[in-house]
Protein backbone atom coordinates (compact mmCIF):
# COMPACT_ATOMS: atom_id res chain seq x y z
CA UNK A 1 0.00 0.00 0.00
CA UNK A 2 1.48 3.18 -1.24
CA UNK A 3 0.34 6.12 1.65
CA UNK A 4 0.48 10.24 0.60
CA UNK A 5 1.15 11.63 4.18
CA UNK A 6 0.01 15.36 3.77
CA UNK A 7 -1.18 18.01 6.61
CA UNK A 8 -2.17 21.63 7.38
CA UNK A 9 -3.41 23.23 4.40
CA UNK A 10 -4.52 26.23 6.08
CA UNK A 11 -6.74 26.81 2.92
CA UNK A 12 -8.09 30.94 3.12
CA UNK A 13 -4.75 31.83 4.91
CA UNK A 14 -3.04 34.94 4.10
CA UNK A 15 1.00 35.35 4.37
CA UNK A 16 1.10 38.87 5.52
CA UNK A 17 -1.97 40.25 3.69
CA UNK A 18 -0.81 38.45 0.62
CA UNK A 19 -3.86 36.03 -0.57
CA UNK A 20 -2.63 32.42 -0.43
CA UNK A 21 -5.73 31.15 -1.99
CA UNK A 22 -4.56 30.54 -6.01
CA UNK A 23 -1.23 29.17 -4.27
CA UNK A 24 -3.30 26.75 -2.26
CA UNK A 25 -5.34 25.65 -5.24
CA UNK A 26 -2.17 25.33 -7.30
CA UNK A 27 -1.24 22.71 -4.43
CA UNK A 28 -4.20 20.68 -4.79
CA UNK A 29 -3.27 20.42 -8.82
CA UNK A 30 -0.48 18.88 -7.79
CA UNK A 31 -1.46 16.67 -5.08
CA UNK A 32 -3.62 14.88 -8.02
CA UNK A 33 -0.92 14.62 -10.21
CA UNK A 34 1.22 12.62 -7.28
CA UNK A 35 -1.97 10.86 -6.41
CA UNK A 36 -1.93 9.65 -10.03
CA UNK A 37 1.78 9.51 -11.27
CA UNK A 38 3.06 7.80 -7.97
CA UNK A 39 0.13 5.41 -7.76
CA UNK A 40 -0.99 6.49 -4.29
CA UNK A 41 -3.46 4.25 -2.57
CA UNK A 42 -4.34 6.43 0.74
CA UNK A 43 -4.47 10.07 1.13
CA UNK A 44 -3.91 11.19 4.97
CA UNK A 45 -4.76 14.93 5.68
CA UNK A 46 -3.48 14.90 9.45
CA UNK A 47 -5.51 18.20 9.99
CA UNK A 48 -5.71 21.81 9.74
CA UNK A 49 -7.65 21.59 6.23
CA UNK A 50 -9.29 25.13 7.12
CA UNK A 51 -6.62 27.83 8.85
CA UNK A 52 -9.68 29.08 10.94
CA UNK A 53 -13.24 27.74 12.55
CA UNK A 54 -15.53 29.41 9.90
CA UNK A 55 -13.90 29.50 6.82
CA UNK A 56 -14.50 31.87 4.50
CA UNK A 57 -16.25 31.06 1.55
CA UNK A 58 -13.69 30.73 -1.20
CA UNK A 59 -11.70 28.71 1.10
CA UNK A 60 -14.79 25.72 1.69
CA UNK A 61 -15.19 26.21 -2.37
CA UNK A 62 -11.62 25.41 -2.83
CA UNK A 63 -11.85 22.38 -0.15
CA UNK A 64 -15.23 20.75 -1.88
CA UNK A 65 -13.40 20.80 -4.98
CA UNK A 66 -10.25 19.46 -3.48
CA UNK A 67 -12.49 16.46 -2.28
CA UNK A 68 -14.13 15.74 -5.51
CA UNK A 69 -11.64 15.51 -7.28
CA UNK A 70 -10.02 13.62 -4.74
CA UNK A 71 -13.04 11.03 -4.68
CA UNK A 72 -12.72 10.56 -8.49
CA UNK A 73 -9.14 9.77 -8.06
CA UNK A 74 -7.46 6.35 -7.99
CA UNK A 75 -7.18 7.05 -4.10
CA UNK A 76 -8.98 6.49 -0.61
CA UNK A 77 -9.18 9.85 1.36
CA UNK A 78 -8.70 9.73 5.27
CA UNK A 79 -9.00 13.40 6.78
CA UNK A 80 -9.20 14.85 10.70
CA UNK A 81 -9.42 18.33 12.35
CA UNK A 82 -6.72 19.90 13.47
CA UNK A 83 -6.67 22.70 16.30
CA UNK A 84 -7.80 25.35 13.70
CA UNK A 85 -10.71 23.53 12.36
CA UNK A 86 -13.98 23.31 14.05
CA UNK A 87 -14.53 19.62 14.31
CA UNK A 88 -18.40 20.29 13.68
CA UNK A 89 -18.58 21.96 10.53
CA UNK A 90 -15.56 20.25 8.99
CA UNK A 91 -17.25 16.77 10.21
CA UNK A 92 -21.06 17.43 8.96
CA UNK A 93 -22.36 14.66 7.00
CA UNK A 94 -19.37 12.51 7.10
CA UNK A 95 -21.04 9.38 7.54
CA UNK A 96 -22.08 10.31 4.10
CA UNK A 97 -19.41 11.13 2.49
CA UNK A 98 -17.73 7.80 3.60
CA UNK A 99 -19.58 6.15 1.04
CA UNK A 100 -17.34 8.02 -1.84
CA UNK A 101 -13.94 6.77 -0.61
CA UNK A 102 -13.55 10.33 2.21
CA UNK A 103 -13.18 9.34 5.71
CA UNK A 104 -13.33 12.52 8.08
CA UNK A 105 -12.88 11.95 11.34
CA UNK A 106 -13.64 14.70 13.56
CA UNK A 107 -15.88 13.32 16.70
CA UNK A 108 -13.92 12.05 20.01
CA UNK A 109 -16.48 9.42 20.36
CA UNK A 110 -15.42 7.69 17.22
CA UNK A 111 -11.66 7.19 18.77
CA UNK A 112 -10.61 4.02 18.33
CA UNK A 113 -12.93 3.19 15.49
CA UNK A 114 -10.83 2.51 12.50
CA UNK A 115 -11.03 3.34 8.41
CA UNK A 116 -10.25 -0.47 7.13
CA UNK A 117 -8.53 -0.20 3.80
CA UNK A 118 -7.39 -3.43 1.93
CA UNK A 119 -4.27 -4.07 -0.13
CA UNK A 120 -3.09 -7.30 -1.60
CA UNK A 121 -1.80 -8.29 1.73
CA UNK A 122 -5.30 -7.68 3.43
CA UNK A 123 -6.47 -4.96 5.73
CA UNK A 124 -4.69 -1.97 6.54
CA UNK A 125 -6.44 -0.09 10.19
CA UNK A 126 -6.14 4.06 9.56
CA UNK A 127 -7.02 5.50 13.12
CA UNK A 128 -7.98 8.78 12.38
CA UNK A 129 -7.57 10.84 15.70
CA UNK A 130 -8.92 14.56 15.40
CA UNK A 131 -7.38 17.30 17.42
CA UNK A 132 -7.47 16.55 21.01
CA UNK A 133 -8.15 19.50 22.72
CA UNK A 134 -7.43 18.42 26.63
CA UNK A 135 -10.59 19.88 28.25
CA UNK A 136 -12.92 18.09 25.57
CA UNK A 137 -11.21 15.47 26.42
CA UNK A 138 -11.20 15.43 30.17
CA UNK A 139 -14.51 16.20 30.14
CA UNK A 140 -15.84 13.31 27.41
CA UNK A 141 -13.50 10.65 28.83
CA UNK A 142 -13.20 11.28 32.53
CA UNK A 143 -9.90 11.61 32.38
CA UNK A 144 -8.22 12.80 35.90
CA UNK A 145 -5.64 15.05 34.82
CA UNK A 146 -6.00 18.02 32.02
CA UNK A 147 -2.96 17.71 29.42
CA UNK A 148 -2.10 16.64 25.92
CA UNK A 149 -0.42 13.95 27.20
CA UNK A 150 -3.27 12.76 29.21
CA UNK A 151 -5.70 13.28 26.47
CA UNK A 152 -3.35 11.22 23.42
CA UNK A 153 -2.33 8.93 25.49
CA UNK A 154 -5.94 7.69 26.04
CA UNK A 155 -7.01 7.96 22.62
CA UNK A 156 -3.66 5.34 22.30
CA UNK A 157 -5.36 2.80 24.71
CA UNK A 158 -8.19 3.05 22.76
CA UNK A 159 -6.08 2.54 19.08
CA UNK A 160 -4.25 -0.28 21.19
CA UNK A 161 -7.23 -1.95 22.44
CA UNK A 162 -8.84 -2.24 19.02
CA UNK A 163 -5.83 -3.06 16.89
CA UNK A 164 -4.70 -5.87 20.04
CA UNK A 165 -8.16 -7.93 18.57
CA UNK A 166 -8.18 -7.13 15.37
CA UNK A 167 -4.00 -7.19 14.99
CA UNK A 168 -2.44 -6.68 11.38
CA UNK A 169 -0.82 -3.37 9.96
CA UNK A 170 -1.76 0.18 11.99
CA UNK A 171 -1.75 3.80 10.60
CA UNK A 172 -3.03 7.04 12.84
CA UNK A 173 -3.39 10.16 12.03
CA UNK A 174 -2.79 12.88 15.10
CA UNK A 175 -2.19 16.27 15.34
CA UNK A 176 0.12 17.11 18.21
CA UNK A 177 3.54 18.71 19.04
CA UNK A 178 5.33 15.27 19.58
CA UNK A 179 8.64 15.52 21.09
CA UNK A 180 12.05 15.90 18.79
CA UNK A 181 10.33 18.28 16.17
CA UNK A 182 10.79 22.00 15.75
CA UNK A 183 7.63 24.35 15.70
CA UNK A 184 8.01 27.67 13.42
CA UNK A 185 6.27 30.84 13.74
CA UNK A 186 3.29 29.82 11.92
CA UNK A 187 1.57 27.29 14.23
CA UNK A 188 -1.02 28.73 17.22
CA UNK A 189 -0.07 27.84 20.98
CA UNK A 190 -1.53 24.79 22.25
CA UNK A 191 0.34 24.63 25.45
CA UNK A 192 -1.77 23.50 28.41
CA UNK A 193 -0.16 24.55 31.60
CA UNK A 194 3.23 25.66 30.06
CA UNK A 195 3.29 22.34 28.30
CA UNK A 196 2.49 21.31 24.90
CA UNK A 197 4.78 18.22 23.96
CA UNK A 198 3.49 14.13 24.14
CA UNK A 199 6.44 11.52 23.76
CA UNK A 200 6.98 9.97 20.46
CA UNK A 201 6.68 6.42 22.71
CA UNK A 202 3.09 6.78 22.18
CA UNK A 203 2.76 5.54 18.56
CA UNK A 204 5.48 2.70 19.27
CA UNK A 205 4.18 -0.75 17.59
CA UNK A 206 2.22 1.30 15.47
CA UNK A 207 3.21 0.90 11.39
CA UNK A 208 3.07 4.47 10.84
CA UNK A 209 2.19 7.53 13.02
CA UNK A 210 1.34 10.56 10.17
CA UNK A 211 1.77 13.60 12.00
CA UNK A 212 0.24 17.15 11.69
CA UNK A 213 0.17 20.21 13.45
CA UNK A 214 4.15 21.35 13.33
CA UNK A 215 4.64 23.37 10.00
CA UNK A 216 8.28 21.97 9.37
CA UNK A 217 8.75 18.45 8.01
CA UNK A 218 10.23 15.99 10.71
CA UNK A 219 11.60 12.52 11.01
CA UNK A 220 11.18 11.55 14.92
CA UNK A 221 11.85 7.82 13.65
CA UNK A 222 11.31 5.95 10.61
CA UNK A 223 7.27 5.27 11.44
CA UNK A 224 6.82 8.89 12.91
CA UNK A 225 6.81 11.86 11.46
CA UNK A 226 5.18 15.17 10.26
CA UNK A 227 4.90 16.18 6.38
CA UNK A 228 4.66 19.88 7.56
CA UNK A 229 2.50 22.74 5.48
CA UNK A 230 2.66 22.26 1.64
CA UNK A 231 3.02 26.14 1.81
CA UNK A 232 5.05 28.56 4.05
CA UNK A 233 2.88 30.60 6.50
CA UNK A 234 5.73 32.95 8.50
CA UNK A 235 9.07 33.80 7.41
CA UNK A 236 10.50 31.36 9.67
CA UNK A 237 10.13 28.67 7.27
CA UNK A 238 12.03 30.31 4.85
CA UNK A 239 14.18 27.40 4.61
CA UNK A 240 11.78 25.06 5.13
CA UNK A 241 11.23 22.54 1.91
CA UNK A 242 7.55 21.99 2.01
CA UNK A 243 6.08 18.64 0.13
CA UNK A 244 4.21 15.18 1.66
CA UNK A 245 5.42 12.02 2.52
CA UNK A 246 5.43 9.04 0.23
CA UNK A 247 4.92 5.96 2.37
CA UNK A 248 5.04 2.28 1.40
CA UNK A 249 3.64 -0.58 3.93
CA UNK A 250 4.34 -3.61 3.02
CA UNK A 251 2.82 -7.10 4.40
CA UNK A 252 4.98 -6.42 7.84
CA UNK A 253 4.46 -3.01 8.26
CA UNK A 254 6.59 -0.11 7.13
CA UNK A 255 8.97 -0.07 4.62
CA UNK A 256 10.01 2.60 2.37
CA UNK A 257 9.72 6.37 2.44
CA UNK A 258 10.03 9.57 -0.41
CA UNK A 259 9.70 12.70 0.30
CA UNK A 260 7.86 14.70 -2.60
CA UNK A 261 8.32 18.45 -3.30
CA UNK A 262 5.69 21.02 -3.29
CA UNK A 263 6.30 23.80 -6.05
CA UNK A 264 6.86 26.52 -4.53
CA UNK A 265 5.02 30.10 -5.68
CA UNK A 266 7.10 32.35 -4.92
CA UNK A 267 10.30 32.03 -2.53
CA UNK A 268 10.85 34.00 0.69
CA UNK A 269 13.79 35.44 2.66
CA UNK A 270 14.98 37.45 5.02
CA UNK A 271 17.80 40.31 4.41
CA UNK A 272 19.73 42.80 6.83
CA UNK A 273 21.71 45.27 6.14
CA UNK A 274 21.83 49.27 5.27
CA UNK A 275 19.36 50.51 3.21
CA UNK A 276 22.33 51.71 0.05
CA UNK A 277 23.70 48.10 0.91
CA UNK A 278 20.69 46.07 -0.01
CA UNK A 279 19.53 48.25 -3.32
CA UNK A 280 23.22 48.46 -4.50
CA UNK A 281 24.62 44.40 -3.78
CA UNK A 282 24.58 42.20 -6.83
CA UNK A 283 24.24 39.32 -4.87
CA UNK A 284 20.66 40.41 -4.08
CA UNK A 285 19.22 39.80 -7.41
CA UNK A 286 17.85 36.30 -6.76
CA UNK A 287 15.65 37.29 -4.46
CA UNK A 288 14.44 40.39 -6.37
CA UNK A 289 11.22 38.25 -7.04
CA UNK A 290 10.90 36.89 -3.33
CA UNK A 291 8.85 37.86 -0.39
CA UNK A 292 11.48 39.73 1.74
CA UNK A 293 11.48 40.16 5.28
CA UNK A 294 14.03 43.12 5.70
CA UNK A 295 15.85 44.26 8.23
CA UNK A 296 17.53 47.83 8.18
CA UNK A 297 20.70 48.31 10.49
CA UNK A 298 21.25 51.86 9.12
CA UNK A 299 21.94 54.10 12.51
CA UNK A 300 19.75 56.43 11.48
CA UNK A 301 16.26 55.31 10.09
CA UNK A 302 15.95 56.07 5.90
CA UNK A 303 13.19 58.07 4.88
CA UNK A 304 10.46 56.35 2.80
CA UNK A 305 12.56 52.86 3.27
CA UNK A 306 9.78 50.78 1.95
CA UNK A 307 8.93 52.47 -1.15
CA UNK A 308 12.68 52.58 -1.58
CA UNK A 309 13.09 49.13 -1.08
CA UNK A 310 10.33 47.94 -2.93
CA UNK A 311 11.74 49.61 -6.47
CA UNK A 312 13.97 46.99 -6.63
CA UNK A 313 12.19 44.06 -4.30
CA UNK A 314 8.91 44.99 -5.10
CA UNK A 315 7.29 41.87 -2.63
CA UNK A 316 8.77 43.11 0.27
CA UNK A 317 6.10 42.23 2.88
CA UNK A 318 7.68 43.12 6.33
CA UNK A 319 10.14 46.37 7.11
CA UNK A 320 12.29 46.03 10.48
CA UNK A 321 14.60 48.40 11.47
CA UNK A 322 17.93 47.37 14.06
CA UNK A 323 19.60 50.48 14.11
CA UNK A 324 24.05 49.83 15.27
CA UNK A 325 23.96 53.40 16.93
CA UNK A 326 25.27 52.59 20.37
CA UNK A 327 22.27 52.28 23.02
CA UNK A 328 22.07 54.96 25.23
CA UNK A 329 23.31 54.40 29.05
CA UNK A 330 23.58 57.34 31.01
CA UNK A 331 22.90 60.87 30.29
CA UNK A 332 27.09 62.79 30.65
CA UNK A 333 26.56 65.35 33.48
CA UNK A 334 26.55 69.04 33.25
CA UNK A 335 29.34 71.47 33.72
CA UNK A 336 28.08 73.23 36.28
CA UNK A 337 30.71 75.78 35.42
CA UNK A 338 29.15 76.51 32.25
CA UNK A 339 25.89 77.43 31.35
CA UNK A 340 23.37 75.66 29.34
CA UNK A 341 20.82 77.08 27.11
CA UNK A 342 17.49 74.41 26.51
CA UNK A 343 18.74 74.05 22.65
CA UNK A 344 22.12 72.92 24.38
CA UNK A 345 20.16 70.35 26.28
CA UNK A 346 18.29 69.63 23.62
CA UNK A 347 21.02 68.88 20.82
CA UNK A 348 22.84 67.10 23.42
CA UNK A 349 20.49 64.80 24.34
CA UNK A 350 20.34 63.68 20.74
CA UNK A 351 23.87 63.49 20.19
CA UNK A 352 24.08 61.24 23.36
CA UNK A 353 20.86 58.63 21.70
CA UNK A 354 21.85 58.95 18.51
CA UNK A 355 25.58 58.65 18.59
CA UNK A 356 26.03 61.70 16.39
CA UNK A 357 25.06 65.04 16.30
CA UNK A 358 22.31 66.52 14.63
CA UNK A 359 22.19 67.50 10.89
CA UNK A 360 21.66 70.95 10.23
CA UNK A 361 18.02 71.11 9.13
CA UNK A 362 17.12 69.24 12.41
CA UNK A 363 19.21 71.63 14.59
CA UNK A 364 16.45 74.13 13.06
CA UNK A 365 13.63 72.02 13.77
CA UNK A 366 14.83 71.18 17.29
CA UNK A 367 14.95 75.02 17.67
CA UNK A 368 11.27 75.52 17.23
CA UNK A 369 10.22 72.82 18.85
CA UNK A 370 12.21 74.47 21.86
CA UNK A 371 10.08 77.84 21.45
CA UNK A 372 7.11 76.27 21.14
CA UNK A 373 8.03 74.60 24.46
CA UNK A 374 8.44 78.03 26.28
CA UNK A 375 6.04 81.09 26.99
CA UNK A 376 8.96 83.42 26.37
CA UNK A 377 11.91 81.91 24.03
CA UNK A 378 14.24 84.72 25.44
CA UNK A 379 13.76 82.32 28.46
CA UNK A 380 15.93 79.28 28.82
CA UNK A 381 12.44 77.39 30.58
CA UNK A 382 14.47 74.17 31.22
CA UNK A 383 17.04 75.90 33.35
CA UNK A 384 15.14 78.17 35.34
CA UNK A 385 12.81 74.94 37.16
CA UNK A 386 14.71 74.74 40.03
CA UNK A 387 14.10 71.78 42.34
CA UNK A 388 13.46 69.11 39.97
CA UNK A 389 15.79 66.66 38.59
CA UNK A 390 16.39 66.76 34.74
CA UNK A 391 14.78 64.07 34.19
CA UNK A 392 11.84 65.45 35.77
CA UNK A 393 12.06 68.14 33.22
CA UNK A 394 12.44 66.26 30.38
CA UNK A 395 9.43 64.51 30.94
CA UNK A 396 7.42 66.92 31.47
CA UNK A 397 7.85 69.20 28.09
CA UNK A 398 8.79 66.17 26.30
CA UNK A 399 5.47 64.25 27.15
Amino acid sequence: MRILHTSDWHLGRSFHREGMLGHQAAYVDHLLSVVEQGSVDVVCVSGDVYDRALPQVDAVRLASEALSRLAASRAKVVITSGNHDSAQRLGFGSELIDAAGIFIRTDLAGVGRPVMLPDEHGEVAFYGLPYLDPDAARASWGLESRSHQAALGEAMRRVRGDLDGRGGRSVVMAHAFVTGAEPSDSERDISVGGVSMVPASLFEDISYAALGHLHGRHTITDTVRYSGSPLAYSFSEANHLKGSWLIDLDESGFVASEFVETPVPRKLARLRGTLEELLSDPRHEVHEQSWLQITLTDRIRPAQAMERLRRRFPHTLVLGFESTAPVLGALSQPDPSRPRRDIDLVTEFVAELRGEPAAKAELALLQTAVDACCEDPEVDTLNSRAGETEEEEWLEVLF
